[in-house]
């Protein structure tokens, strides 16, 4: 059993014609313990296809399974809000707020009881290198690279089996993109997480363990 499945997927507007697909018949399969990459070119599809993983968009042909079962036939909200994690390109942090309120924030949209949230944060932030100082500074006093990490702890705040990760290096450097792919790497060879990366770097698709690439149709 895999830990996520597309069985020839296929997906179109819905204002296109019949024949005018985005994606078309795509079979991927990725596991627990591996990092995986999404590649291709502007248009080729990658940004919807982690919309369908991650629940976001519906209206799809094929199936998507997780653990065997399928995502049509699932409460996607709880799906999301326990199964998935998601890390943006753009953070999507809220910035008026500190680092450490932008991952409890987190817990508390998952309904997380029964744990001291703002340890549970300052772990989660060591767990991806930031030091504990960090933790009462605003978002937009952090770095592109502080930022990130800062958003890889929100997405692992309720521990999801599948981070899926949408150009997280794409407005980095080349040492810090070194340096947030090792905290990816980590995440899915010491921790057993499934861990989907969508990308235009080659770097990134240097270092994973297999790349799914797309084809514009």
């Amino acid at each position: 059993m895999h830990e996520l499945e597309l069985k020839n997927v296929s997906y179109r507007y819905s204002d296109a014609k019949k024949d005018e697909y985005v994606l078309k018949n795509i079979s991927y399969s990725f596991d627990k313990g591996k990092i995986y990459a999404i590649k291709g070119k502007s248009g080729s599809g990658k940004t919807t296809l982690l919309s369908l993983i991650s629940g976001l968009e519906k209206k799809y042909d094929g199936d998507i399974l997780y653990k065997d079962k399928k995502l049509k036939n699932m409460n996607l909200d709880k799906y999301r809000n326990t199964d998935v994690g998601i890390v943006f390109q753009s953070y999507n942090l809220l910035p008026s707020y500190t680092a450490e309120e932008n991952i409890i924030l987190s817990m508390d949209i998952n309904n997380l009881k029964g744990i001291d949230k703002k340890i549970k944060a300052r772990e989660l932030m060591k767990r991806v290198g930031l030091s504990e100082k960090l933790a009462s500074r605003r978002v937009l006093k952090l770095s592109g690279g502080e930022q990130q990490r800062i958003a890889i702890a929100r997405s692992l705040s309720y521990n999801p089996e599948i981070i899926l990760a949408d150009e997280p290096t794409g407005n980095l450097d080349k040492d810090t993109e070194d340096e947030i792919m090792k905290i990816f790497i980590d995440l899915a060879h010491k921790e057993n997480k499934c861990v989907i990366i969508v990308t235009h770097s080659k770097n990134v698709s240097e270092k994973v363990d297999e790349v799914y690439e797309l084809k514009k149709i």
